[in-house]
């Protein structure tokens, strides 16, 4: 798990979250409400598809544009339900969230750089890459 997360607060404007992307060189970002609580996350493909494709005004705040239904886990879950988890909900990252608040984030990456676990990885980003069903 990646602890030292790069974050976005809500009230920040698209532009700023699409510049933090890119001096960072990112495409995810966890989106901070007013009380540090996880409010969401907005990706890369996020701002162009619902903010500037839409042609958001230069007000439109992240939080108006975030993705807030995500699917989180807790610090006490497994590397193996991390897995499982990313390979049913077709994702390639999963917040790590207590009591509302990001500790950290585990990604398809983090999984995958661990030998025993390669297997796991290899099949948890076969099934994010299929298609979704109907």
């Amino acid at each position: 798990m990646t602890r030292d997360c790069v974050t976005v607060p809500v009230h920040a404007s698209l532009h700023d979250a699409a510049l933090l992307m890119k001096e960072r060189n990112i495409g995810f970002l966890p989106v901070i409400g007013e009380g540090k609580e996880l409010a969401g996350v907005i990706t890369d493909r996020d701002l162009v598809i619902r903010g500037y494709a839409d042609h958001q005004d230069e007000s439109v705040t992240v939080g108006e544009i975030v993705s807030k239904d995500i699917t989180t886990i807790l610090p006490s879950a497994t590397i193996e339900e991390a897995a499982r988890i990313m390979a049913k909900e077709q994702v390639r990252r999963l917040p790590v969230v207590d009591n509302g608040r990001l500790l950290g984030i585990v990604a398809l990456g983090d999984i995958a750089s661990r030998k025993i676990l390669a297997h796991e990885a290899g099949e948890a980003l076969g099934q994010i890459s299929l298609p979704e069903q109907a």
